[in-house]
Order: structure tokens, then C-alpha cells, then sequence
């Protein structure tokens, strides 16, 4: 009886556990669905408004971590003093979840901003958050305090102060801000010290403080933009080998602490040359094989712009094979030889994979089938990871986007790593929508073409079918847009020409590789020998061969009307005078390998085409460009590009082709030194136009401004322009020029060359200044 008590207390102690465990389980809400969700002891805030910041809903399981972040997110709104998470069970085993709050015992009855004369009530109240008739928070209203100070310091006026007055305890019921603005401070001057590899000016380019204009315009002084300004000098010193360069900043005021003038001290430090290049962590490929990859050479300067280009190039030849590969640099200082560094490429090899699901998110406009096509990546292909970059590219290219996050710079294409056992990795499509319509006025005025207005509206995120279906789809945007097409009309009534178009473009017609264009058009302009007239339209369906090759077919349908013809107009123009109707078929293609569109430094691009147009003139046309950019030297950085470029244009049509339709040649663009049109074949002092077009230019660029926004150009321009196919008369023309790009102006808005003839042929019109000026606001 003795032995068997023990084993019977045992066994009575386990049930007891089990009984007790049960009934914890019985009781505990984790898990258990939520029947309704609650709020209690508000009196200021609406049931609905706090149950808008809270994720806890009926009908979904019970979980305490996500009442507990309810909890965070409803004290982060500051409406509430305390808040707590209570739990009653309900019928079918439910419970019900109750946010128990306590408010602050106030509310704000008045908002005083004493002393404030520069910004209004308003933007204040939009600045601090801060309203009437709200909980009153005194955590709160200092960090509104705290917030009005950045603004004014924002705007210039570092010495203000601001003081809340009242409102920073729990019995105030009005919140008073005591503010001293103080001037606004203008940075009077940047300057730089110790500085020996880069000149000040370039270094001035890395920075966003800059000196006010004039002493008033722009160069607001913000303190806040110092350390930024220190970092990217910092890095732009470190990125070209100076490891260990030390920057640091002084102010000095002006007696009237109305402007500041900062000098930035520079310790450069030596600039490292690279010992030697390591690859570490390589399995598939032997570090000889992977080190003949790369342009960091033992000996040479070290520069993380060539490091970058290694690694990605390293990147893209595990990845034309499928394989994912992660690459760090690691740089070392090496103690037994000042001024040298070991770089070392650290390799992370991962198996090859496949594409699985590819999520899009952020598109609250665009169509998910916009998106998957430019990404180009579909679940089961072989996944070689230079295609990220290039679905990244895509997704810049067509300029709809902007980044997931505020601050980002642009769509991020990411591959998510799986658990190891499967060789499918999704891919995530992270975009944010950006404003593509615009509506543009502006004027613009060219040595070819006079003076001229521009009416522009384009939309470049268009969809011909989303209709709107309320007003709502209106006012949120989304009607008529996300589907990738491209919607312009243009107006430009002018003094010597007016042009009236509208253009749609397809870039995926039935998501195929092929685009669609149309562009009705109205054309009218007045020249020395006649006035010319076009109403027509334009069809031209294009297809993307490979990254540098495209082709195009473009047909055009038109009536074209040529006037104001006089007694001494010559013959072989009189006898095109009236109107024609013409349809003309070209078929093109088309090869670009140009860095920049803006200002190409290397590469090439090519275009060619023939045209056949039949209806009251029968005549083929032959057109072909070629233009060629080298770079010929640069600065140290990079910057500061000498380019020279080469322009080639060969054109030939048909004998029967109209006035309207040969070519002509002179003015910008063509052959400097002569007006526009003022080269060709000549009766009785009329151009009437030739049939044969050769025209050549060699130009050289110089860049004057440290930030390569001012150029010095000299060209050779040359050619000539015949009946027949023959080259004679052959022109020749030199000069120089300049190029500015204003941002306010747009990228390269203002182009001014003197052109002087060399060689001339009978009849030609001189020009000495050729100019081209445009700008939209």
C-alpha cells in the first residue's frame, strides 16, 4: 500500500497539470476569432477614427503582437495619453477586443504664433500638425516647437528661436509660441582651402549650398545642408583613391550676421596607387580567368568608378550563366608601403536559378502588363541576373516611374532568396507613380525659323480606353492613364511658321515587341520662294531588333499646297504650285550606341531609309546620317569631357520629286555661315532645290565651366546640295560657338555659332550668326 502512494500522488499531480493547462487553453483569446473590436472612455475621438489606425479586425484570428503595435500606433497619433488592450470571450468560442484609452484631459482652444511676421498661420498649422479643437498633448506641441525652428532654419533664418509658451502642461487649454525670426542669412561665399588635386570651382559642383546671386537671389544658408556638403566631399575625394583625405568647415558672419562665408579645409591626404588586386570566395572560375575581367591595375591610381565597373562586369559574367553572385569590395591600407592599398573582390557564389513569381507592387496607376513587359522576366526562364539590371533600365527608360519610397531613385527590381532547396526565386517589381502629364507654354526663337509660341500638353502614361466612370477616377488621376502609351498635342503658331499636331504612341502594341504610331498634323510656313502648307497624317509601326538595332515602317498620307508664288518664281518651281495629294512609304532602320541622348560623349549612332511616295508625284527618296563621338580627354574625375564629333548626311531622290520634298542646306545644324536654305541650286536668285544632298561636319567641344555647363565649340562644316548626283560646288565653312545649358531653360536650350564661308558657290546667302533658343515654363 506504502509503495503504490507515490505513483497514485504522481499520477494525481499530472492530471491536476493537464486539467490546469486545459483550462488556460480554454481561456487564453490567442488564436480564437475576433468577434467585434471596441473602443472605450473616448470623448473627444471617434469610434471610427480610432479604429482606422488599428489592423485587430473581426473575423480574424486573435494575435497579441498585432494588438500591441495598435497599441504603438494609436499613442504614435499623440491623441492619447495611455492606451491598453483588454480581451471578454463572446458566443462560438470568439472574444471581443477592447483598446481602453485615455485622453488628454484638454482640448486645444487657441493657436498663438507670437512674433511670427514672415510665415502665416496656415503653413505654421501645416508645419506643426497642430489643430483646434484636438487632444491637448504637450509632448506634442514641443516637438511642434522643435519643428517650426527647422522650418526657419530651413529658410534661412538660422539665428531664430522659438519657445512654446504655454501649452507644455496637461491643464493648458491654449498652446502660444513665442518666435524671434532674425534675418535671413545669404551664404556670401564658398570657398575651399587646401585643396590641390581639384580646383575650387569643380568642388563647388558637389555641393548643394551655393553662393547667392547678386548678394540676394538663391543662396539661402541652411546649416543642415553643411554635413551633406562635407560627406560628398569627402566621397568625391575617397572615390578618386584619397583614403584618408579630412574635411571640416568655417563660418564667418558678415557685422550685420546678414550673410555667411564658408571656407571648407581640406587635408587631401596622399592618393593611394592599388598594390594589388584580389579575388576571394570563386569557385566556378579560376581568379585568372575573373582578374583578365578587370581595369584596376597594380600600379595605378586607385578609383572606385573603375572598382564599380569590375564588379558589375564580374557580376554579368556569372550571370549570362544563370549563377547569382554577390561581390564586395574590401579596401586595405597597407602599413609596409604608405600610399598603396590592397583591393580585394570578395565573391559569394549561389547555385543557378530560375525565375518564379514575379510580384508587382506600388503601381496604383499602371497597368500590371505595362510593367511585366518592360521587366521581361517570366516565371520558368533561366534567371541570368544582368536581366535585373536591364528590367531596372526599362523601367527608367520610359520615365513613368519613380522609386518605391520617398527619396529613391527610381524602380528597384529585386531577386528574393528562397529557402535553399528550390531553384526558383521570385522576383519583387517595387515602383512608385510619378505626375506624367504636363501642360507647357513657351516661346522660342532660331536664326532659321523667327519667333514662335508652344502650346504642349503630353501625357505619358496614357490609356485610350480606361474612361472615366466617375468623377472620382478623374480627380484621383487614373482616368485615361496606365497603360504606357504616349498622348501629345502641340500648337506652334509662330511669325515665320506654325505646326499644329497631335501624336499617339503604342510602345507594345497587343503587348507584342512592335509600337504604333499616329500623328494627324497641319503645317504652314512662309520661305523666300513660296509658302508651303501640309495637312496630313503619319503611321509608323517600329520593332526593337536588339539593345543598339531598331526598324521602323512610317507611312504618310497628305495634301500639300504650295503658294505666293510671284511673276519671276522659275519654272521648276511654278510647275509645282497648287496641291498635291501624296501617300509615301518609308521603311528605316536605325543603330544608337550614344552614352547621352543630352550630350553624347562616345558612341555612334546611324540611320537609314528609303521612302516611296506615289499619288500626284511618283519619286523615291534615299536619306542616311551617321555621327560618331569621341572622347579625347578629361579631368581626373571624369568630368570636364573634350568631345569631338563627326556628322555625315547622304541623301538622293527621285527626279520627279516636287519642290517641297528636295533638299536644301544652310543655317544651324547644317552648314554654319549660310542662312537656312541658303545653299543649293539657284535660278534667278531662287533655291529651287536639289536632288542630291552631301553634308558634313566635324565639330570640338570644350567645356569652360567647372561643372560642364558652358561650352567652347569650333566646327568645319562642308557639303553641298545638286540636281544630279554629283558633288560640285562644294562648300566650306568654319567658326566657332558656345553651348550653355540653363536648368531653368530645359537640358541644352541655347546654342549660338559664327559661321564664316570659305568656299561658296554662285548665288548663296551669307549668314554670319546661327541661334537656336527655346524655353518652356
Amino acid at each position: 500500500m506504502s509503495a503504490t502512494r507515490p505513483a497514485v500522488l504522481v499520477r494525481l499531480a499530472s492530471l491536476a497539470l493537464v486539467g490546469l493547462a486545459s483550462f488556460a487553453s480554454a481561456q487564453t483569446p490567442v488564436g480564437k476569432l475576433v468577434a467585434e473590436v471596441v473602443p472605450q472612455n473616448y470623448r473627444y475621438q471617434t469610434p471610427e477614427r480610432i479604429l482606422s489606425q488599428v489592423q485587430t479586425r473581426s473575423g480574424r484570428p486573435f494575435s497579441p503582437i498585432t494588438a500591441q503595435e495598435d497599441v504603438q500606433r494609436l499613442l504614435a497619433t499623440k491623441w492619447f495619453r495611455d492606451v491598453r488592450v483588454e480581451t471578454q470571450p463572446a458566443d462560438n468560442d470568439t472574444v471581443r477586443v477592447l483598446f481602453v484609452v485615455e485622453e488628454y484631459p484638454n482640448v486645444v482652444r487657441e493657436i498663438l504664433y507670437r512674433g511670427a511676421d514672415h510665415i502665416s498661420p496656415t503653413e505654421l498649422d501645416t508645419t506643426t500638425g497642430l489643430r483646434r479643437g484636438t487632444p491637448l498633448s504637450p509632448t506634442a506641441n514641443q516637438s511642434a516647437a522643435a519643428a517650426i525652428l527647422r522650418k526657419y532654419q530651413e529658410d534661412g533664418r538660422v539665428f531664430a528661436d522659438v519657445k512654446l509658451v504655454e501649452g507644455g502642461k496637461l491643464g493648458d487649454s491654449r498652446i502660444v509660441f513665442d518666435i524671434i525670426e532674425g534675418p535671413v542669412v545669404k551664404v556670401g561665399g564658398v570657398y575651399f582651402a587646401g585643396n590641390e588635386f581639384a580646383g575650387s570651382d569643380r568642388l563647388r559642383t558637389q555641393l548643394a549650398t551655393s553662393r547667392a546671386f547678386l548678394g540676394r537671389i538663391g543662396g539661402t544658408f541652411n546649416p543642415a545642408t553643411i554635413d551633406g556638403d562635407i560627406s560628398k566631399v569627402t566621397e568625391y575625394y575617397r572615390t578618386l583613391g584619397f583614403h584618408t583625405v579630412r574635411v571640416s568647415r568655417e563660418l564667418k558672419y558678415s557685422e550685420d550676421y546678414r550673410n555667411v562665408y564658408i571656407t571648407y579645409h581640406l587635408d587631401e591626404g596622399p592618393r593611394y596607387t592599388v598594390k594589388r588586386l584580389q579575388i576571394e570566395g570563386n569557385r566556378t572560375f579560376d581568379e585568372g580567368k575573373l582578374l583578365s575581367l578587370t581595369e584596376t591595375k597594380s600600379g595605378e591610381y586607385y578609383d572606385r568608378t573603375v572598382v564599380q565597373a569590375d564588379i558589375n562586369r564580374i557580376r554579368d559574367f556569372y550571370g549570362f550563366r544563370g549563377q547569382q553572385v554577390a561581390i564586395n569590395e574590401r579596401v586595405y591600407l597597407d602599413e609596409k608601403t604608405p600610399g598603396e592599398v590592397l583591393v580585394h573582390y570578395e565573391i559569394a557564389e549561389r547555385e543557378p536559378a530560375r525565375v518564379g513569381r514575379v510580384e508587382i507592387r506600388g503601381n496604383t496607376v499602371t497597368r500590371d502588363n505595362v510593367i511585366r513587359r518592360l521587366v521581361g522576366l517570366y516565371p520558368g526562364q533561366v534567371l541570368t541576373y544582368p536581366d535585373i539590371a536591364v528590367a531596372e533600365a526599362n523601367l527608367n527608360r520610359v520615365g513613368i516611374f519613380a522609386g518605391p519610397q520617398e527619396g529613391s531613385e527610381g524602380p528597384k527590381v529585386t531577386v528574393l532568396e528562397n529557402d535553399g532547396s528550390s531553384p526558383f526565386n521570385d522576383i519583387l517589381v517595387e515602383v512608385g507613380e510619378k505626375p506624367t502629364g504636363s501642360f507647357q507654354l513657351g516661346v522660342g526663337v532660331n536664326s532659321n525659323a523667327g519667333l514662335s509660341g508652344s502650346i504642349v500638353l503630353n501625357e505619358r502614361n496614357f490609356d485610350l480606353f480606361r474612361v472615366p466612370t466617375s468623377f472620382e477616377d478623374i480627380l484621383a488621376g487614373r482616368a485615361f492613364r496606365g497603360a504606357g502609351q504616349e498622348f501629345r498635342i502641340e500648337a506652334v503658331p509662330g511669325t515665320q511658321f506654325q505646326r499644329y499636331t497631335a501624336t499617339f504612341r503604342e510602345p507594345s502594341l497587343f503587348d507584342s515587341p512592335y509600337s504604333l504610331t499616329i500623328s494627324p498634323y497641319y503645317y504652314n510656313r512662309g520661305f523666300v520662294e513660296y509658302t508651303e502648307t501640309r495637312l496630313g497624317s503619319r503611321f509608323s509601326v517600329g520593332r526593337q531588333l536588339t539593345n543598339w538595332w531598331s526598324a521602323n515602317v512610317t507611312s504618310r498620307v497628305e495634301q500639300v499646297e504650295v503658294g505666293s508664288l510671284n511673276l519671276y518664281t522659275p519654272e521648276s518651281i511654278a510647275e509645282d504650285a497648287g496641291q498635291d495629294f501624296l501617300v509615301g512609304t518609308r521603311v528605316g532602320v536605325t543603330r544608337d550606341t550614344r552614352d547621352s541622348f543630352l550630350r553624347p560623349t562616345t558612341g555612334s549612332s546611324f540611320e537609314a531609309g528609303y521612302e516611296q511616295v506615289v499619288g500626284d508625284h511618283s519619286y523615291g527618296m534615299l536619306t542616311s546620317e551617321f555621327t560618331k563621338f569621341w572622347t579625347t580627354t578629361q579631368r581626373e574625375d571624369r568630368s570636364g569631357k573634350h568631345v569631338l564629333s563627326f556628322r555625315s548626311q547622304l541623301s538622293v531622290a527621285g527626279d520627279d520629286t516636287p519642290v517641297y520634298d528636295r533638299f536644301y542646306a544652310g543655317g544651324f545644324r547644317s552648314i554654319r555661315g549660310f542662312e537656312f536654305r541658303g545653299v543649293g541650286p539657284f535660278e534667278n536668285g531662287y533655291n529651287t532645290g536639289g536632288t542630291f544632298s552631301f553634308l558634313n561636319s566635324i565639330e570640338y567641344q570644350i567645356p569652360i565651366l567647372a561643372n560642364d555647363s558652358f561650352y567652347f565649340v569650333s566646327f568645319l562644316d562642308s557639303g553641298t546640295v545638286a540636281q544630279n548626283v554629283s558633288v560640285k560646288d562644294y562648300r566650306v565653312s568654319a567658326g566657332v560657338g558656345i553651348r550653355l545649358s540653363i536648368p531653368a531653360l530645359g537640358p541644352a536650350p541655347l546654342a549660338l555659332d559664327f559661321g564664316f564661308p570659305i568656299v561658296k558657290g554662285q548665288g548663296d546667302r551669307e549668314q554670319l550668326v546661327a541661334f537656336w533658343l527655346g524655353f518652356f515654363n
